[in-house]
């Protein structure tokens, strides 16, 4: 058997045999390490659930010298085998302090500055497994800026490695939860207004 196919097919035989990967996540917390042409970074991803497929990941990621982003992002997923590996797309905003090269085409020179507030656009393309209690995720991040840099577009490829802190079961009772208390204080009975002036 090719040594390429080895690894795809043991993943995909725990997939179907393992009932402990069913489970998936209403919040999970944990690091992203990003790689581009320009630098690394490590940085720390929370996401949360808010519907069946769709989430939001806040990502604050910095390579410790000239460059620090934070990024809100609106994910959309779907299941490729399983609810619990899936790809998804999405795309937010994206705010920094960040290095920028300007090319100064007579003289050929580049001038380097850095501390620049930037904003743009991040757009994302992963795939992820929810493997017990932890998530594992590889993406790619393009990011198109709006100002406060030259370069207008920047990409960035992602691992992702983040611990379940709130299961989709029990954010789904907490929500069940909170409707039921609703709908039992809109059912009582509403004293008169007069009531408030008698006597006791």
């Amino acid at each position: 058997m090719n040594k390429a196919l080895v690894f795809p097919l043991f993943l995909l035989s725990l997939l179907l045999a393992t009932p402990g990967f069913s489970q998936r996540y209403g919040t999970a917390l944990g690091l992203r390490f990003g790689n581009s042409d320009l630098n690394r970074t490590l940085g720390l991803t929370l996401q949360q659930r808010v519907t069946e497929r769709v989430t939001l990941e806040g990502i604050l990621q910095s390579d410790f010298s000239k460059n620090t982003t934070f990024s809100l992002l609106a994910e959309r997923h779907r299941p490729i085998i399983s609810k619990r590996f899936n790809y998804y797309l999405g795309g937010g905003v994206a705010f920094g302090n960040e290095e920028s090269f300007v090319k100064n085409p007579d003289t050929k020179e580049i001038v380097h500055t850095y501390g620049n507030a930037t904003f743009g656009v991040d757009l994302v393309a992963g795939i992820e497994l929810t493997v017990a209690n932890a998530v594992i995720a590889v993406d790619y991040k393009p990011n198109v800026n709006i100002s406060g840099r030259e370069e207008f577009y920047r990409g960035q490829v992602g691992i992702s490695a983040r611990t379940v802190l709130v299961k989709s079961k029990e954010q789904k009772r907490r929500q069940k939860q909170r409707q039921k208390a609703k709908r039992a204080s809109q059912k009582q009975p509403k004293k008169p207004f007069s009531e408030l002036f008698q006597k006791k």
